[in-house]
């Protein structure tokens, strides 16, 4: 007789992480890794590219400013990312020599967005030539799946907010961005100036986070303000700082209350009917075109940030009035230098800025390619010319990077035990295990014991967030007339979590107590002979080979002879 074995399983005695843990290594530029220390960092770019993103440049590899872009993001992989000057056509683009030669609408930018990232057939280049310079063809488990366009110009280019995760309206405005907005005057505090002067070059992208990873979402946006170094663009800066400031504070936190813009002073529609949740940070970033560290004043970045707090201001909670963070950033290979624009000097125009009682800076530097040593350089970078060791072929700025750490979600709950019954008596063969879904999980471990207090396991098996909610323990791992405990453990980037069920029990019949009575009598040997004889029966099946045959007869004839199912 020819018998197919029964596959064989091994109860997984696993270390389940929980969350996701730290990936060694990944935070290493000097051994050419570029990465977060924690992969559950929020990462974030500000990135002026000097109008090298426009639908009608070149976008094929080699050493062309796009590419350089390209390889950049690809090598860095921001969680979100902030382009300024995007889809300028009659600046360094090549928009009049394709006669197009104004700023991209958003759709054209949009669709630029898409081939900047995943490539395709480019409609609006003469030709209509394939994109072979985008960054998921060098980073192939990496996207920024989400475009938001800002619908406002500063009458030569477009702000672009690009995200691995999905845009979604936060504040119950309707929509998921805003990139216009005017304010009326405010006698209380007369710096809160009206109007929307300086104003339209800042973008706002509210963004859903996962909620097993992260305790709330995120605001994000920036802005590209306006250069130049007379009064008037000191002026405009800095109004357009104050009432980026106050749409921050009151429209988003609500002045630390529940209700948004208080004041009434945002004359923008559709109004916000909430203000954000106390766990979702706003973080903004941009070319502010001022160097907050030599000014000798309080420029934008200042009072974003720190508006008519007190100088230093105290570590507030950021809601009540703006008391965050801007960054320090410095080249990794040359500490000294803080510079983001130009090929000398000190000057920092690019700026990161963040609610510091919600998100935690652990790192921020720029990106200057120049600097690095050959050892240094990113993987993505092999292979290309000395080009783009140089950053200026990319851009006139450097890219500024920021790693925060958000607050992490509550733990994972109500997933609730289902089957098999607790207390369930006189259980046969394999048992499925069987919960509901819960919320906020990253995992769920299935934990089985002979003890009460689940020590000891002999399974504790990992099964994804997603189900199916259930897991089959073979016949093989139970012994008869044995209780077993069990439970399933709830995991995300918080820890585990029993099942608010607790914990469930179930018994085993005895061997060869084919009818559940608690005895091995002449009824069980009736229904062992009906299995018997049909062989291929697994209700004798006491061996676990799928047979009822004489092996299993040799079990049945002891245990009838115990009479007593167990003892």
């Amino acid at each position: 007789m020819i018998r197919t074995a029964r596959p064989s399983w091994q109860p997984a005695l696993l270390a389940l992480v929980v969350g996701a843990a730290s990936s060694p290594g990944q935070w290493d530029p000097a051994n050419r890794q570029w990465g977060k220390s924690d992969p559950d960092d929020l990462r974030v770019v500000t990135f002026n590219v000097r109008d090298r993103l426009c639908s009608t440049i070149a976008k094929q590899q080699g050493a062309n400013p796009w590419t350089a872009i390209v390889v950049q993001i690809a090598a860095l992989r921001p969680d979100v990312v902030i382009f300024q000057e995007c889809g300028d056509n009659s600046g360094n683009g090549s928009g009049s020599a394709q006669g197009y030669n104004t700023v991209d609408t958003i759709q054209r930018m949009t669709d630029t967005m898409h081939y900047f990232m995943r490539g395709g057939t480019d409609a609006y280049v003469s030709g209509n030539p394939a994109v072979t310079s985008y960054v998921t063809k060098f980073t192939t488990d990496y996207d920024l799946p989400y475009t938001y366009v800002a619908d406002v110009t500063d009458n030569f280019n477009r702000n672009v907010v690009l995200s691995r995760f999905p845009l979604q309206d936060l504040n119950g405005d309707g929509r998921a961005g805003v990139a216009t907005y005017s304010l009326t005057a405010d006698s209380l505090n007369p710096w809160y100036s009206s109007g929307n002067a300086g104003i339209r070059g800042f973008i706002f992208a509210e963004i859903a986070l996962p909620d097993d990873r992260y305790a709330g979402d995120l605001v994000f946006g920036g802005a590209h303000m306006k250069s130049g170094s007379a009064g008037s663009d000191f002026t405009e800066r800095l109004q357009a700082a104050q009432r980026a400031a106050y749409f921050i504070d009151a429209v988003f936190n609500g002045l630390g209350g529940s209700t948004p813009d208080p004041r009434t002073r945002w004359t923008t529609f559709p109004r916000p009917t909430s203000v954000l949740s106390p766990t979702t940070p706003v973080i903004w970033a941009g070319d502010f075109n001022e160097d907050e560290f030599t000014n000798a004043g309080d420029g934008p970045t200042l009072w974003m940030t720190r508006a008519n707090a007190a100088s230093p201001a105290t570590d507030g909670t950021d809601r009540d009035r703006t008391d965050s963070s801007f960054d320090d950033s410095r080249d990794v290979f040359n500490p000294s230098n803080r510079a983001t624009i130009g090929t000398s000097g000190n000057t920092k125009f690019d700026y990161i800025c963040w609610q510091d009682s919600i998100a935690t800076l652990r790192r921020s530097f720029t990106f200057r390619a120049a600097s690095m040593p050959s050892t240094a350089t990113p993987p993505e970078f092999a292979n290309y010319p000395a080009f783009y060791t140089n950053i200026s072929g990319a851009s006139d700025h450097r890219p500024v990077v920021a790693d925060f750490i958000l607050p992490p979600p509550a733990l994972a709950g109500g997933h609730a035990l289902v089957a098999p019954d607790d207390a369930a008596e006189n259980r046969q063969g394999a048992q499925s295990l069987v919960w509901t879904l819960g919320q906020r999980v990253t995992s769920y471990t299935v934990v089985v014991s002979t003890n009460a207090d689940l020590s000891a396991p002999i399974v504790s098996q990992g099964v994804g967030a997603g189900g199916p909610a259930s897991l089959a323990v073979p016949a093989s791992v139970l012994s008869p007339c044995e209780t077993y405990y069990w439970t399933v453990r709830a995991n995300n980037r918080s820890g585990a979590a029993n099942s608010p069920s607790g914990i469930w029990s179930f018994r085993m019949r005895g061997l060869a107590d084919l009818n559940a009575d608690g005895f091995v009598d002449d009824t069980d040997f009736v229904l062992f002979a009906d299995a018997y004889n049909e062989f291929i029966s697994v209700v004798g099946d006491f061996n676990g080979d799928d047979l009822t045959d004489d092996a299993d007869f040799v079990i049945f004839a002891g245990a009838y002879d115990q009479f007593l199912a167990c003892p």
